[in-house]
């Protein structure tokens, strides 16, 4: 796992993070928590097509699992945050989110004797800062790991009976590029599986009847036009607990994922080149189904919500 030279792993920073990840005194009202869209009985995801922010607001997009974010090498559906530590504090002051500014957040934080004591563990003597907050929740958050799933013991541990004959059928479509072609994208390495290849691309989800962008994804960080409606491949570990799906969370279930790669997704003037209809056959479409829910793997015992005295 890639982890910053200037922030590394330490219990003490781990814990702070899980303790500030769960405190909806990050937000304007408090109200609302980074776990409020992230929840760990919901896969680190929400349930929810998009999220719901403070007072009520609705966000554009679909709440990103947190599980294996810190494989990502940026952040967000669009890639704008180039690590785990800037993603960690833009939610916090994104008005429709958690809607508080840096330094009030800072200075509720500094005001609070058992975070001070929390943050000089962590980090040393000095006030709390929105870079040490930043780097604790980021600490935390490299904790948040999904792995041996019945995939992983199959592929990687030598146990041949941890997928069913149908998971198994499935990882073959998903793998062959003339049937699938999934694994074009979704990556599957010969010692790990991430299930994204880390880039951006549009495959015609939250794309209008006429063809027209309802979000430009990508372009709105790199103005590329190639970037229109691109947006970053998600992992696929724990796919069948975090429902719905696409940026948008305009698919409710995972047959309708597959059912909408096997469309070739909706026509766009940015359709990415490998988008193409599929052709499947029903078994073929339940195999994979039987695959994509063989990749809920088991998680540390840690990061759910901090008892009372940890």
């Amino acid at each position: 796992m890639p982890v910053p030279a200037d922030n590394p792993l330490t219990a003490e920073s781990i814990a702070l993070g899980r303790k500030l990840f769960y405190d909806t005194r990050l937000s304007g009202d408090n109200s609302v928590a980074c776990a409020s869209c992230h929840h760990p009985g919901l896969g680190f995801a929400d349930g929810k097509p998009v999220s719901t922010g403070m007072a009520g607001k609705k966000g554009g997009r679909n709440a990103p699992t947190v599980l294996n974010a810190a494989y990502n090498s940026s952040q967000f559906w669009d890639g704008r945050a180039p690590s785990l530590e800037k993603q960690a504090s833009g939610p916090i002051e994104n008005p429709v989110e958690m809607n508080l500014s840096h330094q009030v957040c800072v200075e509720r934080l500094n005001q609070d004797g058992e975070y001070r004591a929390l943050f000089e563990k962590a980090f040393g003597p000095g006030p709390v800062s929105i870079e040490k907050l930043e780097k604790a929740i980021a600490s935390f958050e490299r904790t948040v790991i999904s792995g041996n799933s019945p995939f992983d013991r199959y592929q990687y541990g030598g146990d041949k009976s941890a997928l069913s004959e149908s998971a198994v059928r499935g990882l073959a479509v998903f793998k062959d590029p003339k049937r699938g072609n999934c694994a074009v994208c979704h990556t599957i390495e010969g010692k790990y599986a991430l299930f994204t290849d880390g880039e951006f691309h549009n495959i015609g989800a939250g794309v209008g009847p006429t063809g027209e962008l309802k979000d430009l994804g990508r372009y709105e960080v790199t103005k590329a036009e190639k970037d229109k409606g691109a947006f970053r491949t998600p992992t696929l570990r724990h796919i069948a607990k975090t429902a719905p799906y696409m940026h948008d969370g305009s698919l409710k279930t995972l047959r309708e994922v597959v059912d909408f790669y096997i469309g070739g997704g909706t026509s766009n003037p940015y359709l990415d080149k490998d988008m193409k209809p599929l052709a499947l056959r029903p078994q073929d479409r339940a195999d994979l189904i039987a695959f994509l829910e063989s990749l809920t793997g088991t998680m540390p015992a840690n990061v759910g919500p901090p008892r009372k005295g940890e």
